[in-house]
């Protein structure tokens, strides 16, 4: 899911193939966008009034966009050759990072030019990742074998890896802490602390529930608290449920 706060539009995937838009008050439906195959990873850029659609399957895999103020699909896409799993828009550059994970890669965007540049992995299942923009790093989580993998985007060099929570989905930088959140299936969460741009360390295993690796982290809300949201699936004893979590320094 994605938000337009300028617009006060909500954007949905579905693995079906369409986007749906719905009203941020009311929740009814505007308007649905056939992308053909597997709507996935959304990406709102406030500044273009745009959202980024990761979308296809390995023939026609690419990263669509779609005007907010029109609910327009643009014609203009990004073809990457597989399935775009978690991708990171650059803030102060053209750069879009990534992860095909059909591939082995990590692919670089560049919006300006719609040139691709690919780092070719050594290790697979490369899902979540996020990105520390001011000291020019990109997280990456894998799960064969399960690792937290730190790479240079000035020149796609692996800086750092360590172990990490197995059938990981999610991974989320803390930048005012320094720190990276890594939730994972095995049940628990992997906290990193980082000490420079080269040098990361585990902090701490946070134990949560099997299954449980779809997180949701934005920093501090309104209430000046940081909370983690973390969705933990229906067991046989057990609902559906949200675990709600407060960060600590």
């Amino acid at each position: 899911m994605a938000y337009s706060p300028e617009t006060n539009k909500l954007f949905v995937g579905s693995d079906e193939g369409k986007l749906y838009v719905y009203d941020g008050t009311t929740f009814d439906l505007i308007a649905s966008i056939d992308f053909g195959d597997d709507v996935d990873n959304l990406r709102y850029d406030a500044a273009e009034k745009r959202l980024y659609v990761g979308y296809g399957d390995e023939k026609t895999g690419a990263i669509g966009m779609v005007d907010v103020a029109t609910n327009k699909r643009l014609d203009d896409e990004f073809k990457l050759g597989a399935h775009p799993e978690s991708f990171q828009l650059a803030g102060s550059g053209p750069n879009i990072y990534v992860n095909l994970p059909d591939l082995k890669q990590t692919a670089v965007v560049n919006r300006s030019t719609h040139s691709i540049a690919r780092w070719p992995l050594t290790f697979e299942s490369n899902f979540p990742m996020a990105l520390d923009e001011p000291d020019h790093r990109l997280f990456v989580a894998t799960r064969t074998p399960p690792q937290l993998a730190v790479f240079d985007t000035n020149s796609g060099r692996l800086v750092a890896t360590l172990p990490a929570v197995q059938d990981s989905d999610d991974l989320y930088y803390d930048s005012g802490r320094k720190r990276v959140y890594v939730p994972g299936g095995e049940g628990y969460i992997s906290v990193y602390q980082q000490d420079d741009a080269d040098h990361y360390r585990l902090l701490a295993k946070v134990q949560t529930a099997i299954g449980a690796r779809t997180a949701g982290y934005f920093g501090k809300g309104r209430k000046g608290f940081d909370r983690f949201y973390l969705a933990v699936p229906a067991r046989a004893d057990h609902g559906a449920e949200v675990w709600i979590y407060t960060v600590q320094d």
